[in-house]
This record gives structure tokens, C-alpha cells and sequence, in this order.
């Protein structure tokens, strides 16, 4: 019962606090100082440890939970590709430390519309490199984000794969935005977080003279195959919500091993709300199992 009230209340305050900000008609820079401040009602546990660092370049955020965590997970924040940073993350990436016992290093990567495509990929790359050169092996590492940071997770994935490079332990995908296109939207009856508008906004930012059906832009426009584990998760009352499940549609169909999970009455990224939200908390302990099976000792 009192989950449920809880579940009610988060709901409203994402759809009164944080969807009226994410409006086209608010300045980009304005979105950001907003919603780091709205963030700050998602709290990582207590124990999780934050170092500021700097890795193939990038500054990064490294957490952990505990003592000598095992192998990494590179995670990659959402926000459209032009707000969000480590830092209103921290809630998702301490929960993430905890339930993998991984290192969890979350780039800051460049964000539109300062720095367009391939800005954000190149810095997840170049964060992958840091990874390698620290000393870690490719099936130490797995890959997850939330948002445009799932998508830009299944995008390393796929220009790694394409240059014949190998591919991180798993990759693990919240509420994934695979289709900047925006043509096969989901359009729920509720939807607390996300406007259209805004993230069509964010896309054209984002892409910059690219097509949005460039395939490292928009994934479900490239070829899948070959890619690590993947788990999906996504809340039924999001617009996202077909970019998830045809994302796990085509990866199953090029014989990705694949796991799509759906959360009904939940919003977009609702893992935020781990430690408080029940079910945000045994998402990421899901998710927390499927990187530490993929992991090599």
C-alpha cells in the first residue's frame, strides 16, 4: 500500500516538476541547472563512493560500493544528448555499483548543441580506449546507459564492431532512444516525463546536418548482429516505449542474445527512483545479475 502511494507521488512530481522543463521553449541552458536540481532527489545508497577523474581524455565520474570492485561497467547518462551529466546520475550509478560490485565510470561527455554528432560517441569511445589502456580486457567491461545514453551505448557497440575491435561483456539498455527519427513513437495515456516536441527538438540538436536515419544516430536503422547480451528495460507509460521493444525485436532477429522487460505503469527511466520505488530497486538488481553473469573473472 504505501509503495503504491509512493509510486502515485513520484509519478505526479515527475509529470509537475520535471516534463513542463523538458518544453522546446525552454533555453537549453536553463533545462540544465533545472534538472541537476531535480536530480537530486534521486540518492545513491549510502556507502557509494564518487572520485572525479579523467579517462581517455574525458572527465568522468568513477563510483563504487565497497572494496576492490570487480571489472567496470562504462555507463552512459541520458538527457537527449544535450543535458543531463555524472553528476544527476549518481543515484542510477550508485545503486549500479552496488548491485554489480563493478566500478561504475560515467563519462561527461560533450553534449548539442555546442558539440554536435559524433561529439558523444567519440567521447564514449575514447572512454572505452581509457578503459582498455587502464588495463582492463573487453569482456571485463560491459556498456549500459539510459535514454540517449542507451541508444549511444548500442551505437559503441556497433562502431567497435565495425572496426573489428572486440566488444564489452554486455551491454544493458534503460528506456533506450533507438529511433531519433521519431516515426513509430509510442503514445501512451500517461506520460509524466517525456514531450515529443522536446525530443524532436533534441534530436535535430543533436544530429546536426546528419540524417537522423544514420544508423549511429539512430541504431534500429544499422545492423545488429553481432552485439553482446542485451537487456532492455522500459516503463509502460513512456513514449519510448516502442523504440525498446522494437529494439529487442531486431536484435533477437539478428541473434543478439536479448532480454526486454516492460514495467507496467512506470515512466521513463523509473530506475532513478532505486533505494525508494521497490520495483526501480529490483530493476537494477536485474539489471546488476545480467552484467555480472556477462562479466569474465
Amino acid at each position: 500500500m504505501l509503495q503504491h502511494v509512493l509510486e502515485s507521488a513520484l509519478r505526479q512530481t515527475m509529470n509537475r516538476l520535471v516534463r513542463p522543463v523538458l518544453n522546446p521553449a525552454v533555453p537549453v541552458p536553463l533545462q540544465r541547472r533545472i534538472v541537476r536540481q531535480a536530480y537530486r532527489s534521486s540518492t545513491p545508497p549510502r556507502g557509494a563512493k564518487f572520485e572525479n577523474i579523467t579517462i581517455g581524455g574525458v572527465p568522468a565520474t568513477r563510483t563504487t560500493f565497497g572494496n576492490d570492485p570487480r571489472g567496470a561497467v562504462l555507463y552512459l547518462h541520458g538527457g537527449g544528448y544535450i543535458i543531463g551529466s555524472s553528476s544527476t546520475h549518481r543515484g542510477i550509478t550508485g545503486h549500479l555499483a552496488k548491485t554489480t560490485g563493478c566500478a561504475i565510470v560515467t563519462p561527461d561527455y560533450r553534449l548539442a548543441p555546442e558539440f554536435p554528432f559524433p561529439a558523444a560517441l567519440d567521447d564514449a569511445e575514447a572512454c572505452w580506449n581509457g578503459l582498455l589502456e587502464a588495463g582492463l580486457k573487453p569482456d571485463q567491461i560491459a556498456v549500459a546507459g539510459d535514454s540517449a545514453g542507451g541508444g549511444l551505448s548500442v551505437a559503441l557497440a556497433m562502431r567497435l564492431r565495425d572496426k573489428r575491435l572486440q566488444l564489452p561483456a554486455s551491454l544493458t539498455a534503460f528506456s533506450p532512444w533507438i529511433d531519433l527519427t521519431q516515426e513509430q513513437l509510442y503514445a501512451p495515456e500517461i506520460e509524466p516525463v517525456l514531450q515529443a516536441s522536446w525530443t524532436s527538438k533534441a534530436a535535430r540538436l543533436y544530429a546536426g546536418k546528419e540524417p537522423l536515419t544514420n544508423p549511429l544516430i539512430s541504431p534500429i536503422f544499422g545492423d545488429l548482429s553481432g552485439l553482446p547480451p542485451l537487456l532492455i528495460q522500459v516503463g509502460s507509460q513512456e513514449i519510448l516505449l516502442n523504440d525498446a521493444e522494437r529494439l529487442a525485436e531486431a536484435a533477437s532477429r539478428n541473434d543478439v542474445e536479448t532480454r526486454l522487460e516492460v514495467y507496467n505503469s512506470l515512466w521513463h527511466v523509473f530506475q532513478v527512483h532505486s533505494g525508494q520505488l521497490d520495483r526501480a530497486t529490483a530493476a537494477l538488481e536485474t539489471a546488476g545479475e545480467h552484467i555480472k553473469r556477462h562479466l569474465a573473472d
